[in-house]
């Protein structure tokens, strides 16, 4: 049982700890987590994880996130991993911070990762994980926003919310996509310094 396990992001120091970059920096914790090291591959960073029975295949690509679908193609063809055994973690800007939501199917909403790999393996009903980064920006400045760093008093939410994509891609290689949403997809996150009503 394999399953490959994608973060998206872009390769360069500029994009280092960015909205847009996420999903690289979910994989970077659970490859802590799991005692895992990335290695350089063909179209990806790359890092091979046991877990249950299972093995997971993580992959953060190399190609730009233009391109990401790529490295998605590459890596299902070269281990046969079924698209349903496959899973996209990535930043939703219609979705506010307090929230992750996963999800099978659905538009690419404008995200040029999962434009690539709609394109790249031919179909929208692949896994997505999709974190919530709010879309608080004034009107045309969505690219500054999304290129942008986490502001100081995001990053608690913004990290109890890796720590949830962790249990989270857990679940999904364990028992399967249709629980993980039911385990997942209602809760509000919030930290202890929060007191916003969910």
């Amino acid at each position: 049982m394999k399953y490959l396990i994608t973060g998206l992001g872009n390769i360069g120091f500029e994009y280092v700890e960015t909205r847009h970059n996420i999903g690289f920096d979910v994989l970077d914790v659970f490859a802590a987590k799991h005692g895992l090291l990335f290695e350089s591959d063909r179209l990806a960073d790359k890092a091979v994880c046991k877990f249950k029975g299972r093995t997971l295949i993580l992959i953060k690509p190399t190609t730009y996130m233009n391109l990401s679908g790529r490295a998605v193609k590459y890596w299902m063809d070269k281990e046969h991993i079924p698209v349903e055994n496959t899973l996209t973690i990535h930043d939703e800007l219609a979705f506010a911070l307090d929230t992750l939501k996963i999800r099978s199917g659905g538009s690419d909403g404008g995200h040029n990762g999962l434009k690539s790999i709609q394109e790249c393996i031919g179909t929208t009903e692949y896994a997505k994980l999709r974190f919530g980064i709010g879309n608080q920006f004034p009107k045309g400045r969505q690219v500054d926003f999304v290129l942008g760093k986490w502001k100081d008093d995001e990053i608690p939410l913004v990290n109890l919310k890796v720590e949830a994509c962790i249990k989270i891609i857990e679940s999904f290689a364990s028992i399967g996509l249709s629980r993980t949403m039911n385990l997942f997809n209602h809760i509000k996150y919030q930290t202890d310094q929060d007191h916003q009503t969910s």
